[in-house]
């Protein structure tokens, strides 16, 4: 019996390799018109989406492009590879809620080109750090992780804190993003260096406070005020929706008390 399995087993994949080599391998033509289309559909799929608007995620007014220091701050992120052991994306599971806050909404990356997704976590999510720690904290935490978390096997990043940020290198960022349909006030250098250096001001006089002296100029400003940044339009956006939420329920149990007055006012009449 197992033999006679095994036989038929056998001329069945005889058969199908038959099959194959005769319709595709056999005829020059057709495999490679097979092979084309195949190619062409799963290109259409993963191109098309990203030139029409229509088919991205859904975009709210209440999110607002990085301002020209944030941005500054995020290509530095990316140059040096922080997308390789974050993530920024909040899964809509229990563990992930209670640890990181909020799930991630697909409008909340409606201005990140491209998204920092991460595809593993060696260091904890990022999406909600904004706001979770003072400026202070991701100044040591770059300079010596291990000063802020102990056991953290990220590497120091100190240069961060002597290199400097060059406004025309921004500025051209900015002027990109701009053309994408990122609505900046101005692209010229001069707005971006004021804006910059404003934001970057408030950051410098925050590290002050804790005896820690640099300049608006510096990168780590940039890292901080982007990291400062995520994930904080779409809370701000989510706490307003709920609150919202609540005073429509309030407002609903309002109404049902008082008709349920009137109608016991109105039999106590009778």
């Amino acid at each position: 019996m197992a033999d006679e399995q095994n036989n038929g087993a056998h001329e069945s994949e005889t058969a199908y390799g038959r099959f194959h080599r005769r319709v595709l391998e056999g005829r020059a033509a057709v495999f490679a018109i097979a092979t084309t289309v195949a190619i062409s559909i799963g290109g259409i799929v993963e191109i098309v989406p990203m030139f029409s608007a229509s088919l991205g995620p859904e975009t709210i007014a209440e999110v607002t492009p990085y301002t020209p220091l944030e941005q500054a701050g995020r290509d530095i992120y990316v140059r040096e590879g922080c997308y390789l052991c974050h993530s920024q994306m909040v899964r809509p599971m229990r563990a992930e809620i209670l640890r990181y806050g909020e799930w991630s909404r697909a409008w909340e990356y409606q201005y990140d080109r491209p998204f920092q997704l991460g595809s593993r976590r060696l260091g904890p999510d990022l999406h909600r750090v904004g706001g979770k720690y003072p400026d202070a904290w991701h100044y040591e935490h770059m300079r010596d992780p291990r000063a802020t978390s102990p056991g953290s096997v990220m590497p120091a990043y100190s240069w961060l804190l002597d290199w400097t940020t060059d406004p025309a290198d921004v500025t051209a960022s900015v002027r990109a993003l701009s053309k994408l349909g990122h609505p900046y006030e101005s692209t010229d250098e001069e707005w971006v260096r004021g804006q910059m250096q404003s934001q970057g001001e408030t950051i410098v006089a925050n590290l002050a406070q804790t005896g820690i002296e640099t300049s608006w100029d510096r990168e780590i400003i940039a890292v901080i005020a982007y990291l400062q940044r995520l994930g904080t339009d779409g809370r701000r956006v989510l706490e307003a929706r709920e609150t919202a939420q609540a005073e429509e329920a309030d407002a609903a149990d309002d109404t049902r008390t008082a008709d349920a007055s009137e109608v016991s006012g109105a039999g106590g009449s009778r």
